[in-house]
Parts: structure tokens; C-alpha cells; sequence
């Protein structure tokens, strides 16, 4: 296994409630009102459907508000992983991911671990760069049994929602979570902050309305099937927190540009991180010196100002 480099569940394609569009001029980010079911290719029009989004759509009336899985693993944390994290926007590489008491930052004299006071707190978190972010694994069908859909959400109500639903039902199932018939559930809710107008977010549920006894007793039928053939889950989730632990970041420059793209867009009113050189119409001469410096050079230099009495 090669080391620094973590090894994360197959992916088969992507589950979204949003997409990128063209306006005047730039790419950015628009959320939408129902899910949808994406393979890994792109073209020029965008991400390329997955069969199953078809299928969904027109049994559903034209909108996926539901999408039928299953899960990987017993464990609620393989299935689903929440940290803070700041990407360079330039280059899609991921910089420093905390849970809100440790980091792993990225610096020039390596992977470095320091004390993380989540963004609120952090000198480094300045113009949104650093955000809440979830990435949950899912099954669809039953083609591929170790074949998984990444949805990726930088929503809170999405990962609180689906950060609680997985470990009740990890709790009532008897450590039973990758045998209960679950599904993603698309809903909405208005707040002060999006002044009256509707926001989605993700759930999962029992799927198709069943009630919780039956939900239970089929994770228990598929349970007592699978070790009488063999299926060894708690080898299976050990594997997994394995490969997680590999490396320093899970996500990789080719999946952290897309990351960037769609999730840490930067705000025109925000200062930037990128590692840009000025414009050629601005005077270079009187521009600082440290504009032209690396952002994890910057973040180094942070990093070695800082004392964990910044963080008390």
C-alpha cells in the first residue's frame, strides 16, 4: 500500500443537488430542488448522467427526491466523514483539515498537526475559505456490492441531519447499519437567513414508508445471510478506517479542483487564496512581496506564530 496516499471506497459516480453554470462569464455553483445521479465523466455541458438517474427520475414523476441505498459499513464515520477543511482554490489541493480541537496542516517542512478552534476562531479561516465538510458514501442498486455514490455538502443541516440519523440508527439496529434498507431523502426548510425562500438539505430515512420493525427485521435476515456465507463486516469496516488513515487528506488534487469549483467558490467580496501574481495592469513595483509567496508557505508562518494559548 502506498503511504500518504489514503484509500477511500470505489466510486462509481456522484450524487448531487446542485450544479455549475455559466454566468456572465463564470463558473459558479446553483442549487437546485431534487437530486441528481451523475457518473465520473464530464463534457462540455457538465457531468454526464448515471443510468440510475434516469430510472429514478421517471419513476418519480420527472424530479429525485428519493434515491433508494444501502450503506458500506456498520461504523457511521466510514460512511460518513465531516471535518473542517480549507482547499488552495488555486490548485484544488486540500491545506488543513480539523474537527474543531486538531489539525492536519499542510506546511512546507511537511504534514504538520496543530490545535484547530474551527473557523470561527481561526486566523487562517479569514474570507470563507475554511468550511464544514461532509462526504457520505452510499449504495445504489445491486450491481456493484463494494461499489459506491459520493454526495459531497458543505450544507450544515445536511450534515448535522445525516451525522445524527446514522448513529441512531446504528444505536436501534444493533450495529446493524449496512444491513438496514435505507433511502436519501431530499427536504426543505425556510430560516431567517434565506429570507422566507426555501433551502434543501439531505436526510436519510426508512425506505419506502416502512415502519421501524420491518426495517429491523430485514437488517436482521440480511446480517444472519451474510455471515452464513461468509461476508466478514467488521473485517470490512477495519479495512476501511485502514485505508482512511493512510493518508494525511482524503481528497486528491483532481477531486479537490472539482471540490473547490463547486463548494468553496470565491465570493467577489472576499479576499482571495489563491496563489495568484497581480494583474498586469496593476504596478507590480509597489505590489507587497508577500502576495507572490505560496499559500502554504503563508500558512507555515502562521502556523509557527501560533501558540495553543491562542486557542484556550
Amino acid at each position: 500500500m502506498l503511504k500518504g496516499l489514503a484509500i477511500t471506497p470505489p466510486v462509481l459516480g456522484r450524487i448531487a443537488i446542485g450544479k455549475i453554470i455559466e454566468k456572465n462569464g463564470k463558473r459558479l455553483p446553483e442549487k437546485d430542488d431534487q437530486f441528481t445521479i451523475t457518473s465520473q465523466l464530464q463534457s462540455k455541458d457538465g457531468w454526464l448522467l448515471h443510468p440510475h438517474d434516469a430510472d429514478l427520475r421517471k419513476a418519480q414523476g420527472g424530479k429525485i427526491r428519493s434515491i433508494p441505498i444501502r450503506l458500506l459499513f456498520n461504523e457511521p464515520d466510514l460512511n460518513f466523514r465531516a471535518e473542517y477543511s480549507l482547499f488552495d482554490r488555486a490548485t484544488g489541493r486540500p491545506v488543513c483539515v480539523g474537527n474543531g480541537e486538531s489539525c492536519r496542516r499542510r506546511t512546507n517542512d511537511g504534514i504538520a498537526s496543530v490545535p484547530c478552534p474551527a473557523p470561527e476562531g481561526c486566523q487562517l479561516a479569514q474570507g470563507g475559505a475554511c468550511k464544514p465538510y461532509g462526504r457520505l458514501n452510499v449504495l445504489i442498486g445491486d450491481d456493484d456490492p463494494l461499489g459506491s455514490f459520493i454526495f459531497r455538502t458543505t450544507g450544515f443541516n445536511s450534515i448535522r441531519t445525516l451525522t445524527a440519523r446514522l448513529q441512531y440508527f446504528k444505536a436501534i439496529s444493533g450495529n446493524r447499519l449496512s444491513c438496514m434498507p435505507l433511502e436519501l431523502k431530499l427536504r426543505g426548510k425556510s430560516t431567517r437567513q434565506s429570507h422566507g425562500s426555501a433551502i434543501f438539505y439531505v436526510d436519510i430515512t426508512l425506505r419506502n414508508n416502512q415502519s421501524i420493525e420491518e426495517a429491523l427485521a430485514e437488517a436482521q435476515r440480511i446480517d444472519e445471510q451474510r455471515q452464513a456465507s461468509g461476508f466478514d463486516q467488521t473485517a470490512l469496516d477495519q479495512a476501511a478506517r485502514l485505508g482512511f488513515a493512510n493518508g494525511a487528506f482524503e481528497d486528491n488534487e483532481d477531486d479537490g479542483s472539482a471540490v473547490v469549483e463547486e463548494f468553496f467558490p470565491v465570493d467577489s467580496n472576499e479576499p482571495s487564496t489563491n496563489q495568484s501574481t497581480p494583474p498586469a495592469s496593476s504596478n507590480t513595483a509597489s505590489t507587497p512581496q508577500a502576495t507572490q509567496i505560496p499559500l502554504t508557505a503563508k500558512l507555515d508562518a502562521k502556523t509557527r506564530q501560533l501558540d495553543t494559548s491562542d486557542f484556550a
